[in-house]
């Protein structure tokens, strides 16, 4: 292995610059991506130049635009060479990281012709997928069980496979997926194309690259955020009144996009049940809920239709949420890298987050090692200087309309924007952030239009299809 310095070359700050298929260039332009983060600049000249890789990167650092450049570079110049069938396969840690990196691979995908992305993850009926790769796809993102249940099935053909991607490795290894991802790396052929992301670099993560990558280029990402991005403060409670404290944080910041943070199940259902109560807009993410479940609270979370998220580390890994800005650990992290994976979820892009950790004083020292380990600075103060005012609470401006109609019926954003201002008269400043799943779409209606668009559902026909539609809470 060979370590490679953080600093990229000066010149290599624009995709125009990069020796990139017009098809991707293309797309890149479309996409109004112009010039490369500082992660990009690192690790990209290495990912083209065709060299295995491991690069240490947080997530919305643009780590999945780095990798979907590359493989799909290499999958067009492999196809014109008269490559078929499986050319790269993605691994995640979750189903919704696996979703969003497929979606981005089909955006950077969309000029280059016959490019069929495959997302195979668990939570969802494997009949389905098992008659989509009838026709094999050129990339292949997943989760390890489900990837691992279909080439046994004899179902998925890896024989052909040029790049691998592990996504966010760290967290595979954490949710007990290393079984299941070393059967599937012994099934791919040795010679590859190999990149492994994660945002720490422990010895499970050396031991990994170790074994499966060759010669590899270790890139660290200095990352900056903690310092100058994440402004981070502490609490210390006197009692149990975990609740108050937490509504005290949200009416005094009062942020337009939250995520608390709790260590159980449990805790994180009755706090979101106790926040309701006092008036918040508030959801929990854990794993009891169904993927449907799942499903609806990120969406509205996503969406804006709901501004505040309770969810344990387990639920929230993987998430890729974009502008959220205060993050509460209601609950003070059991370790350094948990704590580093919990604030890191603002911050991002480019914006200025707030971290806030609620402790009781026997907890001063633990916070005090991870404010050491991370390099950060963690100002403490007294939870009594604060007070929970029912008047401050932020609410969303939009509610969630949800339509019975999605990619499955060929229903896009378009028919439904069109629809709503030109049949049913809604002016189109009402209309929020819409987003489109398989057989489902989620719209953000302003208030004072949600009666107007449930109306119009109900009476008219969307593309000659009848769509039901519900307002979710």
């Amino acid at each position: 292995m060979t370590s490679t310095p953080n600093n990229a070359p000066e010149h290599l700050d624009e995709f125009s610059t990069l020796a990139l298929a017009p098809a991707l260039q293309g797309a890149l332009r479309e996409l109004n991506y112009t010039t490369l983060t500082a992660t990009q600049q690192a690790c990209v000249p290495a990912l083209l130049a065709g060299k295995d890789a491991a690069v240490k990167a947080k997530t919305g650092t643009g780590k999945t635009l780095a990798f979907g450049i590359t493989i799909l570079n290499e999958l067009i110049a492999d196809q014109a060479n008269g490559h078929s069938g499986v050319h790269s396969l993605v691994l995640c840690p979750t189903r919704e990281l696996a979703q969003q990196v497929a979606e981005q691979l089909r955006l950077l995908a969309k000029q280059h012709a016959n490019t069929k992305i495959l997302t195979l993850v668990g939570g969802v009926s494997i009949g389905p997928q098992i008659g989509s790769l009838v026709h094999a796809p050129s990339v292949v993102v997943g989760t390890p069980g489900r990837v691992m249940d279909l080439i046994r099935k004899d179902k998925l053909d890896v024989s052909g496979v040029k790049c691998l991607v592990l996504d966010e490795a760290d967290r595979i290894l954490d949710m007990g997926f290393t079984d299941q991802m070393s059967w599937i790396l012994g099934a791919l052929p040795k010679q590859k194309h190999s990149m492994l992301f994660s945002a720490t670099f422990g010895g499970a993560i050396q031991k990994l690259t170790q074994q499966y990558l060759h010669k590899a280029d270790i890139i660290e990402i200095e990352d900056n955020r903690q310092h100058t991005q994440i402004s981070q403060l502490a609490y210390t409670l006197q009692d149990d009144r975990m609740v108050y404290a937490v509504a005290a944080v949200l009416t005094h910041h009062q942020p337009n996009s939250c995520m608390v943070f709790c260590q159980t199940k449990q805790q994180t259902q009755e706090l979101a049940d106790d926040l309701h109560e006092k008036g918040f807009n508030v959801h929990a993410i854990h794993g009891d809920l169904t993927q449907a479940q799942r499903q609806q609270v990120l969406t509205q979370f996503a969406i804006k239709t709901c501004n505040l998220l309770i969810a344990t580390d387990v639920a929230a890994r993987g998430l890729d949420l974009d502008q959220v800005d205060l993050v509460i650990n209601a609950e003070i992290a059991d370790s350094a890298e948990t704590h580093t994976h919990r604030v890191g979820r603002t911050g991002r892009a480019e914006q200025t987050g707030t971290a806030i950790t609620l402790v009781f004083d026997h907890q001063l020292k633990a916070l005090a090692k991870i404010a050491e380990d991370t390099n950060s600075h963690i100002p403490i103060k007294h939870i009594q200087a604060l007070r929970f005012h029912a008047n401050r609470i932020v609410l969303p401006t939009h509610e969630c309309i949800m339509v019975d109609g999605g990619k499955k019926q060929k229903v896009s954003k378009g028919d439904l924007l069109g629809a709503l201002i030109k049949q049913a008269e809604i002016a189109k400043e009402d209309i929020g952030k819409m987003q489109i799943t398989h057989d489902k779409a989620y719209i953000a209606i302003k208030q004072r239009s949600v009666k107007h668009a449930l109306a119009f559902f109900r009476e008219k026909r969307v593309k000659g299809k009848n769509l039901r539609a519900r307002k979710l809470r």
